[in-house]
């Protein structure tokens, strides 16, 4: 029978490891085969969380390019808080992912504000880039503010204050880090990422409306070569009177 060995991080490192005797085998277990079911769970949650995200902001802005805009600077929280754990010296738990999720509501929530505020400046008469300015100016001040507050409150839970507290460390330093990365970066890759959206957009609807007015022509332009090679039916002449 095979002798089982719980699998930790470190026991990679071992140089027994590199010659196990016969019949010994490394298996997953307690907290390692928990996360390997986590992990997989958590990117169907993910996956279906955008999506519902994308859906809705679809409605809120009656466009399908600007929510991608949206969607973009969640990847921005991520890298951060992945690069706080690794700066600090934390693994990669369970409360990590829950903290991931939390963050991606309040990192969506931030570019919201962006895209709306500037969507709204453009639709009063405003040029798009001092919108798009205007918005940066006047919305930054709110956003780094709840920043400063999502950061302050999370700080006792980094510092792994009270009982309990190692458990939670790694999610306060994960949305911590996720927080601070996405709005430094936040303020200058949605406004640039929403010009990008906004001229594509705008070279689709060139494109499509070319298209559909070069069919339009040809359409009229085949109704007339159809009507040119009609032969002409003339009026049938009224019979001569008879000569009395």
């Amino acid at each position: 029978m095979p002798l089982l060995v719980l699998w930790d991080p470190q026991i990679d490192n071992l140089p027994v490891m590199r010659s196990l005797p016969t019949g010994v085998r490394v298996t997953e277990g307690q907290d390692a085969e928990a996360m390997k079911e986590l992990q997989g769970g958590f990117s169907s949650a993910m996956a279906t969380g955008l999506m519902m995200v994308y859906a809705v902001l679809v409605l809120l802005f009656g466009t399908f390019l600007q929510p991608i805009t949206i969607l973009f600077s969640l990847p921005l929280s991520i890298g951060g808080a992945i690069g706080a754990l690794w700066l600090t010296g934390k693994q990669l738990t369970i409360p990590v992912y829950i903290g991931i999720l939390m963050l991606m509501g309040i990192v969506t929530k931030n570019a919201i504000m962006l895209v709306e505020f500037a969507i709204e400046s453009i639709h009063a008469g405003k040029p798009r880039d001092e919108a798009m300015i205007d918005a940066g100016l006047k919305r930054a001040r709110p956003i780094v503010m709840t920043t400063i507050a999502m950061v302050a409150g999370m700080m006792p839970s980094a510092l792994a204050v009270g009982a309990g507290g190692e458990f939670r460390s790694p999610m306060a330093l994960a949305v911590i880090g996720g927080l601070i990365f996405s709005t430094v970066l936040s303020l200058v890759f949605v406004p640039a990422m929403f010009m990008v959206m906004d001229d594509f957009g705008s070279l689709i609807w060139r494109f499509g409306k070319r298209l559909v007015v070069s069919h339009e022509d040809a359409d009229h332009a085949a109704g007339n070569a159809h009507q040119a090679k009609q032969p002409n039916v003339a009026s049938p002449e009224k019979p001569a009177a008879a000569a009395e």
